[in-house]
C-alpha cells in the first residue's frame, strides 16, 4: 500500500467455519470465561493493517454473520483492529458465478465501487509487468479477445474455454519458457484461452510487426513514410502505444521525445488524419496515463497546446 501498511488477505470462500476467521475458543483461567484465541492473521504489533476480504459473496452465510461487526466497527469477537486499519473486500458479480446472496445489512457496511479495468489499462499493466510482447501485440490488434470472446459455437458445455486476463498471463509465462513453438505448445495454449483464440494468436506470429512507439519518439522522420500507409485502426493502436511508452518511461531523452511527439501530432493534423488525432486527444482526456499526460503538459507545452487547439476545432 502507498501508506506502507501491511495487507492481510483472507479468502472467505475457502473458510468452512467461523473459527477460521475469529479464532478458537479457550477458557480464561483467571475469569473462568470463554475467550477467543487470536487467529494467525490478527495483528499483534498494534500497527494498522489493510484487511482484504476476498470472495466475500462466496463465503458461507455463517462466515458473513461473523464479519458484520468487523466491517462496521473493526472488531472481531471483542478484539479490535489497530487504529487506522481498513477493511476492503472484493466480489465477483454476475449470473455466471456461484454466489451467496449478500443481505442489505452487510452491503450497507461497505462503499461500493465497480472496478472494470479497460483494455488500455490492462495493456499498461502488461507492459509494466513484463508480459510477453506476442501477447500484448495480439491484444492490441484484437482487443475483443482479452475477455471472453473466441469460444466455439457449442454452448452446451460448462467447460467451454474462452480467453481471460488470467489466462493470457499464463500464456505469457509459457512463451517465456518455450523459445520454440511446437504442436504441444499450441495445444497447451488452446487449453488456456480456447481453440479459436489460440489459433488466431499463433497465426498473428506470421504477420508483420507494426512500428513501435519507441522508434517513433526516437526518430519520427525516418518512419513517416511507413506511417502514411497505416489505416485508422493501426494509428489508434500506435496512439495508445505512445502513451504507454511515455507512462513507463521508455521514451528516451525528454527533449528528443518531445520533438518527435510534436512532429507526429502535427503530421496527423496536416495529413488529414483528423480522426486519428481526435483519438489521440480522447486518450489524453481519458486520464488513464497520468504520467504521460503530465509529461505533455509540463515538458512538452507545444504538444499540450496542439492538443487543446485541436479539441477546440471539434
Amino acid at each position: 500500500m502507498a501508506k506502507g501498511q501491511k495487507v492481510v488477505t483472507l479468502f472467505l470462500g475457502q473458510m468452512s467455519d467461523p473459527g477460521d476467521l475469529i479464532g478458537l475458543p479457550n477458557k480464561d483461567e483467571k475469569t473462568g470465561k470463554t475467550v477467543f484465541m487470536p487467529p494467525y492473521w490478527f495483528p499483534t504489533d498494534d500497527q494498522p493493517v489493510v484487511l482484504f476480504l476476498d470472495e466475500l459473496n462466496r463465503a458461507r452465510p455463517e462466515i458473513l454473520q461473523t464479519i458484520m461487526d468487523l466491517a462496521l466497527n473493526r472488531k472481531l469477537a471483542g478484539r479490535e483492529l489497530p487504529a487506522g486499519s481498513r477493511v476492503v473486500s472484493a466480489v465477483n458479480d454476475g449470473e455466471e458465478y456461484q454466489l451467496t446472496d449478500l443481505d442489505p445489512a452487510l452491503v450497507s457496511r461497505f462503499n461500493i465501487y465497480n472496478f472494470c479495468p479497460t483494455v488500455g489499462e490492462w495493456l499498461l499493466w502488461a507492459s509494466q509487468s513484463g508480459i510477453d510482447e506476442h501477447v500484448t501485440t495480439y491484444i492490441e490488434n484484437n482487443s475483443r479477445m482479452l475477455d471472453g470472446d473466441g469460444a466455439s459455437t457449442d454452448s452446451s458445455s460448462s467447460l467451454e474455454k474462452t480467453p481471460d486476463r488470467r489466462g493470457w498471463e499464463r500464456v505469457s509465462d509459457i512463451l517465456k519458457k518455450t523459445p520454440t513453438i511446437t504442436s504441444v505448445t499450441k495445444k497447451v495454449v488452446a487449453g488456456i484461452v480456447g481453440a479459436k483464440a489460440a489459433a488466431e494468436f499463433f497465426e498473428s506470429f506470421n504477420h508483420g510487426s507494426r512500428i513501435g512507439a519507441e522508434v517513433i519518439l526516437k526518430d519520427f522522420d525516418r518512419h513517416k513514410t511507413t506511417l502514411e500507409r497505416y489505416p485508422v485502426h493501426d494509428l489508434a493502436i500506435i496512439n495508445e502505444s505512445i502513451f504507454r511508452c511515455i507512462e513507463n518511461g521508455k521514451h528516451g531523452a525528454d527533449d528528443k521525445a518531445s520533438e518527435n511527439l510534436l512532429k507526429y501530432m502535427n503530421w496527423l493534423i496536416d495529413s488529414g488524419k483528423r480522426e486519428s488525432m481526435a483519438h489521440f486527444c480522447s486518450v489524453f482526456e481519458g486520464a488513464t496515463y497520468t504520467k504521460a499526460n503530465l509529461f505533455m503538459m509540463s515538458k512538452t507545452p507545444k504538444c499540450f497546446k496542439t492538443i487543446t487547439d485541436f479539441i477546440k476545432t471539434l
